[in-house]
């Protein structure tokens, strides 16, 4: 059996503000499918709930660290020297 949807009254993703942000925030990003170890998923789950944050993103961005060449010494300092500042 196949249904029959009525989308007459549909709108298109760009009247939609929470769709336009979605297709924004994708725009420059790729999905993939990566295994990776339990603890090492668990590790940024447990601090992206601590920080109220996504874990997704925590791991994008430690793999961008990465690809830059920063290393937790220099991580530490950018904040140290960013802390400092407002201060």
């Amino acid at each position: 059996m196949r249904k029959e949807y009525d989308f007459s009254n549909a709108k298109r993703a760009s009247e939609v503000p929470h769709l336009v942000k979605l297709q924004a925030e994708s725009a420059a990003k790729t999905r993939i499918t990566m295994r990776v170890d339990n603890a090492v998923l668990l590790a940024f789950k447990a601090r992206a709930e601590a920080t109220g944050g996504s874990y997704q993103t925590l791991m994008n961005e430690a793999l961008k660290q990465f690809v830059l060449g920063k290393t937790l010494v220099d991580a530490v300092r950018e904040t140290i020297r960013e802390e400092l500042h407002q201060a």
